[in-house]
């Protein structure tokens, strides 16, 4: 019997390289997002290229009874959630905090953190009464140091780092492993989503030197879910080359 994941976000980015990784490698899939049209199509692609399972669950992480209401919706066959991936995310704006529009920083809240708690409080009791799971949060470099204009997205990813401690802590007892990835600058819909869908002042983001690229991201996430059972990873931090820190880059330009 294969092993189950659930990725949230799995419509694009990392989202979607991690779905086509973990089937890469037998397991059954639970993918959620937004865009309906796009998870079918994931789903589609996925089990025209590999002999798995796949569940489709069309909601949006930042609505508590959507989230509820789909993890509900389960079948028995489908509860046993070996691994979630809480990748849902996003940044909106990039401007001084007395410049910045309120509806970013709710967005960028409501879907960040809110989002993760949400999905994690729903999904958390399927694992703890197996005494099994793994959950991997996607946080960022920028949870970790904070960048001039990033304020409100730097600190919803700090979140992250630290709530990541705490369910690692928490849920210990329950033999459950709990890993924080923080991928550094990557090139997938992060930019246009940011500014807004100005796809020309996201594409200047990534001038000058290589970006990490979505499989880069789906790679690292994989290797933390596959090593032995009494091994966990707590963090990662993954960049590319170019990138020294979350504000300095050797571009060559």
């Amino acid at each position: 019997m294969n092993k189950i994941v659930l990725i949230t976000g799995a419509t694009s980015g990392f989202g979607k390289s991690s779905a086509f990784k973990f089937a890469e490698n037998k397991y059954d899939l639970i993918i959620t997002g937004r865009r309906k049209e796009l998870l079918t199509k994931v789903a589609g692609d996925i089990k025209e290229n590999f002999n798995v399972k796949v569940l489709t669950l069309n909601f949006d992480v930042r609505n508590l009874k959507e989230v509820e209401n789909a993890i509900k919706s389960l079948p028995a066959e489908w509860q046993k959630i070996d691994v979630l991936v809480n990748n849902a995310g996003l940044s909106a704006g990039l401007s001084p905090f007395d410049e910045c529009d309120i509806d970013d920083w709710e967005r960028m809240i409501d879907t960040n953190v809110k989002g993760l708690l949400y999905v994690t409080k729903c999904v958390a009791p399927l694992m703890i009464k197996n005494s099994s799971g793994h959950i991997i949060n996607i946080s960022s470099i920028a949870g970790k140091e904070t960048y001039l204009n990033g304020n409100v997205y730097c600190a919803s990813k700090s979140a992250v780092d630290t709530l990541s401690k705490a369910m690692r802590v928490d849920l210990l007892k329950h033999n459950i492993k709990v890993t924080n990835i923080s991928p550094g600058a990557a090139e997938t819909e992060f930019s246009i989503v940011r500014f807004h869908g100005d796809k020309e002042k996201a594409g200047n983001v990534y001038k000058g030197y290589t970006p990490l690229t979505p499989d880069d991201v789906a790679d690292t996430v994989f290797y933390a879910a596959s090593r032995p059972a009494n091994v966990n990873i707590a963090e990662i931090t993954i960049t590319p080359l170019a990138q020294g820190s979350a504000f300095y880059y050797n571009k060559k330009v």
